[in-house]
């Protein structure tokens, strides 16, 4: 459920977070929203990069163009989150995170952590996935066609490709070199 946030005290953390990061750490402080619920929440353009969101409860936010570069956002509650219009998650740890449903339209996961990661069900146009580590997620239904950057090597240390969708090179490659990936997933493990 996490714990409960009024709005005048988030704006207050955002301005020092602001602070934080024009001023390159000396003054202000960085955002430490875990285990903070934020469920259903509108941030449009706000800048969270290298904020601390661990365990927190985002689901169903609207984060349209949100910065969180380099953010914790490890073991959050992200199920059916909007990351529109370019959200920067570049380099973010998203390991462990509920991406269930997640909207991932023209997002940046370069490099981002999503180890043990639940993606079932994401959907994604435009996203970029270079470099992100996917060791353990369990992809089950998701819409992974189009996405830009991923690759093989990727894919192969995924725990799950079950029912999902990706670009028929690719798709093509996994049921040569790795088609347990797309067998249904045992639920005992």
């Amino acid at each position: 459920m996490g714990r409960k946030i009024t709005m005048a005290a988030l704006r207050e953390i955002q301005d020092e977070h602001d602070r934080w990061i024009s001023t390159v750490g000396s003054e202000g402080r960085c955002a430490d929203l875990s285990e903070v619920n934020l469920s259903g929440i509108k941030l449009h353009k706000v800048n969270l990069n290298n904020a601390n969101l661990s365990g927190a409860d985002l689901s169903s936010a609207n984060l349209s163009e949100v910065k969180l570069k380099g953010a914790n956002l490890r073991g959050a509650d992200m199920r059916s989150v909007y990351l529109w219009n370019g959200a920067d998650l570049r380099d973010a740890d998203l390991s462990e995170a509920d991406l269930t449903k997640a909207n991932l339209f023209n997002s940046n996961l370069t490099g981002a952590k999503l180890s043990d990661a639940n993606l079932r069900g994401v959907k994604q146009k435009g996203v970029n996935l270079s470099e992100a580590n996917l060791s353990g997620a369990d992809l089950t239904k998701a819409r992974l066609s189009g996405a830009q950057g991923l690759t093989i090597e990727q894919l192969r240390e995924a725990k799950t490709l079950y029912k999902s969708r990706l670009d028929p090179d690719l798709m093509k490659q996994v049921q040569e070199e790795y088609p347990g990936l797309l067998e249904k997933p045992n639920p005992e493990e």
